[in-house]
């Protein structure tokens, strides 16, 4: 029988979650592709019900969560519920609310990859078998930061398909982008849900008499803003409207059609802001930047991405990643004040996710190197105890909780 999920009808105010790093992308490494697995390296399969017991024992009660696509679904149409029954009874179990991701920067062994549409179809099965199977969770990921997915994938030649150039990078985001809109039409479809977004948000920054360097930055913000512009029905601009020669005609105008598709009131995009999200371009980048400047920053790029999209947004992740462990706390509260004043401007800031709760592993590579290097970045660390921000981020959600 499957667990029971506790599903509030609305997202917070003010969000103050957690979540659990589960990337499970392919690499090329040692001359043999290897699968990296995050929930393997950290130990969380072994001890999936004391680590949700150590986040809610913070006051975190919103949990973004998701069990490995290719374990539920070892063979094409066969699917395995094990993992995710476990996992929805430790939420129940600890008054956990699942943001449910379904494909966090991995296929199933039986896909080719992200450029190959034939997964697509495949994902909208997953889909289907997931909501038939638990009917209670309303917020979903379904896809984690599909523009990160495809960048990783088909533009840099990282992960999975390993390919390199834009024209590559936008048919895979075109993949990605109607994989994650079909998914959210059928819970649309079958629940009153949410979209709860999580994408990469990086921020470009130049000096103002660097032409080079803004122009650098300008053509980094509009392929980045690509994967926002297909799924909210917004015209891609300048280096991004290169889609509109290489994504599948038929591609495109399903993607129109199910932009939009879940209500305003129903979605809550992701900013997923890292003091790396900070790219510094052309002379700028001679010059340190200090957590100041980094979140000043996301002050500007957040307030720019709302006049353009005019949607909620939360701080989907956030950790000190690329800092010093001991600088999260002033990494957090500088972040939070600037969440604070966006809302005091009038946007709508729905709140913030430390990502994650352990420790990663190997993100000093971007996984390109899978030995087991710790990444000091978790709420708790590699041993499972607390660090000095799990205090001050329980101070948070204590606070916004009242």
């Amino acid at each position: 029988m499957a667990a029971s999920v506790a599903h509030p009808e609305t997202f917070p105010p003010f969000a103050v979650a957690c979540g659990e790093e589960g990337s499970d992308p392919l690499v090329l490494h040692g001359g043999r592709e290897v699968r990296v697995d995050e929930f393997a390296a950290s130990g969380h399969y072994d001890r999936v019900e004391n680590d949700l017991a150590d986040v809610a024992s913070l006051g975190i009660s919103v949990w973004r969560y998701g069990m490995p696509w290719r374990l539920t679904e070892p063979e094409p149409g066969v699917y395995d519920w094990a993992l995710w029954d476990r996992a929805f009874t430790a939420c129940a179990q600890h008054d956990l609310t699942p943001v449910v991701d379904l494909c966090h920067f991995g296929l199933p062994d039986h896909y080719a990859g992200f450029c190959d549409p034939a997964w697509v179809e495949g994902f909208c099965r997953y889909v289907d078998a997931f909501l038939d199977r638990y009917p209670g969770p309303r917020w979903f990921t379904p896809i984690n930061e599909p523009g990160i997915t495809a960048q990783f994938s088909a533009r840099f030649g990282m992960w999975n398909d390993r390919r390199t150039g834009d024209d590559d990078y936008f048919v895979a985001l075109g993949n990605i982008t109607l994989a994650n809109l079909e998914a959210l039409a059928r819970v649309r479809g079958d629940r009153d849900g949410w979209w709860i977004g999580s994408e990469g948000f990086g921020c470009h920054i130049a000096d103002a008499d660097d032409e080079e360097g803004l122009a650098q930055a300008t053509r980094e913000r509009e392929l980045e803003q690509a994967v926002w512009d297909l799924h909210l029905g917004v015209e891609p601009a300048g280096a991004a409207s290169r889609l509109f020669d290489v994504v599948d005609d038929s591609v495109l105008s399903r993607i129109e059609g199910l932009a939009r598709s879940v209500p305003t009131d129903r979605t809550v995009a992701g900013h997923d802001i890292y003091p790396i999200s900070v790219a510094p371009h052309g002379t700028r980048a001679a010059r340190p930047v200090s957590i100041a400047e980094r979140v000043a920053a996301y002050d500007e790029e957040a307030r720019r991405w709302h006049d353009r999209y005019q949607r909620a947004f939360w701080v989907s992740e956030t950790s000190n990643l690329g800092l010093a462990v001991d600088e999260g706390p002033e990494w957090l509260d500088a972040l939070v004040t600037t969440l604070d004043r966006l809302t005091a401007d009038g946007l709508p800031a729905r709140g913030i996710c430390w990502y994650s709760r352990g420790d990663q592993y190997d993100w000093d590579t971007a996984l390109l190197t899978p030995i087991g290097t710790v990444t000091e970045v978790g709420l708790f660390d590699e041993a499972r105890r607390p660090r000095p921000v799990a205090e001050v981020y329980s101070k948070l959600a204590e606070q916004r909780a009242e």
